[in-house]
C-alpha cells in the first residue's frame, strides 16, 4: 500500500478483515512459550492504532505489559483511548512516539516478544537485520502478522489488466518506505531465513485477504491506493490504471467481487533454555 494510505480511516476499516485472517494455529506454541519462559514484555512496532494489541492481548495469559511504538502520537493516543476494554492490572500499556530505525531497534533489545502487523513488507533488509540480532541478543521470540507476498487474486471474470496492476503494485512495495528498499512480498520469507540463521524454530503461515460484498468499502479503499502506487511509479501509466480503476467499480456493483490478497504470519521462537536461565516476571 501507499504510504499515505496509513490513516486511522484505514485502519478501521481493515481492522476486522485484519484479525478474522490472522494464522491461529501460531497462537498454541506462542501461549506455551510464553507461560513456559513467564514473559510479561512486548514490544508491538508501527502500532497504529492499537489493532495488534487488541488482537492478542486477550489471547495471551498472565499479565502483560505491551510497549506501542508508532511515529504518529495521534494513532497512538486513538490506540489508548480504544484499547480501554482490554487493559487492567494485567495488562498495562505505554505508548513511546519513535521511529523503527532508532527507538525501534532500541527497545527491541529489553522485551520478551516483539511483534508488528502489516508492516514487515514495508521495512528494509538492512533494519531487518538489525531486528533479528537484537532479538537474538536476549532471547525474545517474533510474531510478525499480516505480511503481504504479492498474490492479489479475483474470482470471477478476469480483467485484462489485473495481471499488470499486481506486478506494478509489488514494483511499489519495494520503494523505499524509510529505512531503505523496502522488502516487498519476499517480506516473511526473508525474515524466517535470517531468524533460522540465528537460531530461531520459525513457522511461516498464509494469512489471507479473503474479501467478500460485505467487505466492499475495504476493496474499494484498496484498489484506489493500488492506483495511486502506479501513478507514483510513472505517472504517464495513471490512464491506463484509471481505467482498471472503473471497470473494477463497476464489477463490484455488478457482482459484488470477490478478492484474495496473500499475506503471511511468522512466528520465530528462540531456542529452549533451562528454567534457571529463564527471565523473572
Amino acid at each position: 500500500m501507499p504510504d499515505d494510505t496509513f490513516d486511522a480511516e484505514w485502519l478501521e476499516l481493515r481492522e476486522p478483515v485484519d484479525h478474522r485472517s490472522r494464522a491461529e494455529v501460531l497462537l498454541d506454541p506462542l501461549r506455551q512459550h510464553w507461560g513456559d519462559r513467564r514473559w510479561s514484555r512486548i514490544l508491538d512496532l508501527g502500532s497504529g492504532t492499537g489493532s495488534n494489541l487488541r488482537y492478542l492481548a486477550p489471547r495471551l495469559p498472565g499479565p502483560q505489559r505491551w510497549t506501542l511504538l508508532d511515529h504518529d502520537p495521534s494513532l497512538l493516543k486513538q490506540a489508548h483511548q480504544s484499547s480501554r476494554s482490554i487493559l487492567s492490572t494485567a495488562v498495562r500499556v505505554q505508548p513511546v512516539v519513535g521511529r523503527l530505525e532508532t527507538e525501534g531497534l532500541e527497545r527491541a533489545a529489553h522485551v520478551d516478544l516483539v511483534t508488528a502487523s502489516a508492516l514487515l513488507d514495508l521495512v528494509s533488509e538492512a533494519w531487518l537485520r538489525g531486528l533479528v540480532s537484537r532479538c537474538q541478543s536476549v532471547s525474545a521470540g517474533v510474531l510478525l502478522a499480516l505480511s503481504y507476498d504479492g498474490r492479489i487474486r479475483w474470482h470471477g471474470p478476469p480483467d485484462p489488466d489485473d495481471e499488470w496492476i499486481q506486478e506494478r503494485v509489488n514494483e511499489h512495495q519495494l520503494r523505499d518506505k524509510g529505512t531503505g528498499a523496502a522488502l516487498g512480498p519476499r517480506a516473511g520469507e526473508v525474515a524466517a531465513d535470517h531468524l533460522r540463521r540465528a537460531g530461531y524454530r520459525c513457522t511461516l503461515v498464509p494469512s489471507p485477504w479473503r474479501l467478500g460484498p460485505d467487505d466492499s468499502a475495504l476493496t474499494r479503499r484498496l484498489m484506489e491506493g493500488w492506483v495511486e502506487a502506479v501513478g507514483e511509479l510513472d505517472p504517464d501509466d495513471l490512464p491506463r490504471a484509471r481505467g482498471w480503476l472503473e471497470r473494477r467499480r463497476a464489477g463490484l456493483d455488478r457482482e459484488g467481487g470477490d478478492l484474495e490478497v496473500g499475506h503471511v504470519d511468522l512466528l520465530a521462537l528462540p531456542p529452549s533454555t533451562p528454567f534457571s536461565r529463564r527471565a523473572a516476571p
